[in-house]
């Protein structure tokens, strides 16, 4: 049964986030919740998916969750984390990421309370006039702290079913108060869109999950992977998954560092893999958004990446701070999902750009110095973009659009964008086709930012396109 609950909320919304959703990359303290339930205690498999909405210039909003308990109709608590992890919530944008995936006690959960820590770090980019951007803190101060929400549709988890989860999308823009000036004031209301799912359901879907290679069984088609939160996840293969850069299961090894793409298992709890990337072979990963490039045009040296991804988290790299990427011209560079010759044209030293989405890889040893990071590997990767669409722009014939993008990366792309919006494409948030842009319609179109070796305008080919009016 699906559950479905969309609606725009407030802080109570937060309470929504079970178990895992917590222990976001770039967390602390954070570990699996089934380590708080008493020996024989029937439970089934819940996972949470999650996403974000960006905000103009903010790059992270951090946060301390104190705790967060599911209430059944009797008043029964069962706590959802253990720890006090700190989570990021301005880390995606319209990806669906698996946060995590548990088993909690068997029963209907009707209400949620959260308690959140007093202070939430808050930072955004800064653009000089000259120059690179650099990254700027202030505190936040929530409108609340503690919050109890009925569920409009109780959580029902049963014991052997089919995993049930929650889709949660934040969206800063509507939660980051601002003055008339519009300038950040600090005063934080955090709200969400909700959507409960089933494993079948669009909202289920794992666009992106990061994490370094456990073990692999070769004979099994499958491999165990671990996130930065320590919660271990079994990956299926088949003859269907799609690996890029001409990998396979015979290349995983330990050091491997890999994003995967696909959907939970409905018996075997596992994740079922449409397509493997290896993000790195020699156990050092970050990811993130290229925020300038040296030179600007030509064959680059170097960029910078505000990194919002990281394995390990004990190299001289920081969540949340810029680093320096240096390049020799001997990096692999490869567009996620794109298989043919004809990404190393699209995308190599010289198709980078600001407000690119990408990955790194390499030795942790060369990730030492956040000045001066060596990588073997640099991954173009899917994010969402927000904008509104330039009138007289859509061509129905040619399924493209110019876009004016806002939010985080608008401040990186001063032009407008064309957005080229392939046969596979799909439409979300009410859309069903492109018949639905029309003159200043806001979206947001998740997919890969390019660089035209032409002219060297930027150009969007679109993966989802969603309605953001």
């Amino acid at each position: 049964m699906r559950l479905r609950a969309k609606d725009k909320i407030t802080l109570s919304s937060l309470t929504l986030m079970s178990a895992a959703m917590l222990l976001v990359a770039g967390c602390s303290n954070g570990s699996s919740m089934s380590s708080t339930i008493p020996a024989n205690t029937p439970t089934g498999p819940a996972f949470v998916v999650g996403t974000d909405a960006p905000m103009a210039s903010v790059t992270s909003f951090m946060v301390q969750l104190q705790s967060v308990n599911a209430i059944d109709a009797n008043g029964n608590s069962v706590p959802l984390i253990s720890g006090t992890p700190t989570v990021d919530f301005a880390r995606y944008n319209g990806l669906q990421t698996l946060l995590d995936l548990n088993n909690v006690p068997v029963g209907t959960y009707t209400s949620v309370t959260v308690t959140l820590g007093s202070s939430a770090p808050l930072s955004y980019l800064n653009m000089p006039m000259t120059g690179a951007p650099t990254i700027q803190t202030v505190p936040a101060t929530l409108t609340s702290q503690t919050a109890t929400v009925t569920l409009a549709h109780p959580i029902v988890v049963a014991n052997g079913g089919a995993p049930v989860g929650l889709h949660m999308d934040f969206n800063l823009a509507k939660s980051i108060q601002v003055d008339a000036n519009n300038q950040i004031t600090g005063t934080v209301t955090p709200t969400f869109t909700m959507d409960g799912v089933g494993v079948d359901d669009s909202g289920a879907y794992v666009d992106e999950y990061t994490s370094a290679v456990v073990s692999v069984d070769a004979s099994g088609q499958s491999f165990v992977v671990q996130g930065t939160h320590g919660d271990q996840i079994t990956v299926s293969v088949s003859g269907q998954t799609e690996w890029d850069g001409d990998a396979s299961l015979s290349s995983l090894t330990t050091s491997s560092i890999v994003q995967i793409s696909g959907k939970l298992d409905k018996v075997a709890g596992t994740l079922d893999a449409d397509e493997v990337e290896i993000l790195s072979q020699q156990g050092f990963y970050a990811s993130g958004q290229v925020t300038y490039v040296t030179p600007a045009s030509g064959t680059a040296t170097s960029f910078d990446l505000y990194v919002r991804g990281l394995l390990p988290t004990t190299t001289g790299l920081t969540l949340g701070q810029l680093a320096t990427v240096d390049l020799t011209g001997t990096e692999k560079f490869s567009i996620y999902w794109m298989h043919d010759a004809l990404t190393q044209f699209l995308f190599n030293s010289s198709g980078l750009m600001p407000g690119q989405d990408v990955a790194v890889g390499g030795p942790a040893s060369g990730a030492a110095n956040a000045q001066s990071v060596s990588v073997h590997r640099v991954v173009l990767r899917n994010w969402g973009f927000n904008g509104t669409v330039v009138p007289g722009s859509e061509d129905s014939g040619n399924n493209t659009f110019q876009m004016k993008v806002d939010g985080f990366a608008g401040v990186l792309i001063p032009s407008s964008v064309t957005v080229h919006i392939g046969g596979d494409a799909e439409f979300r948030d009410g859309w069903t086709g492109f018949g639905n842009i029309a003159d200043n319609a806001k979206v947001r179109v998740v997919g890969v930012l390019l660089k035209d070796p032409m002219t060297g305008n930027p150009v969007l080919v679109g993966h989802y396109v969603d309605s953001e009016n």
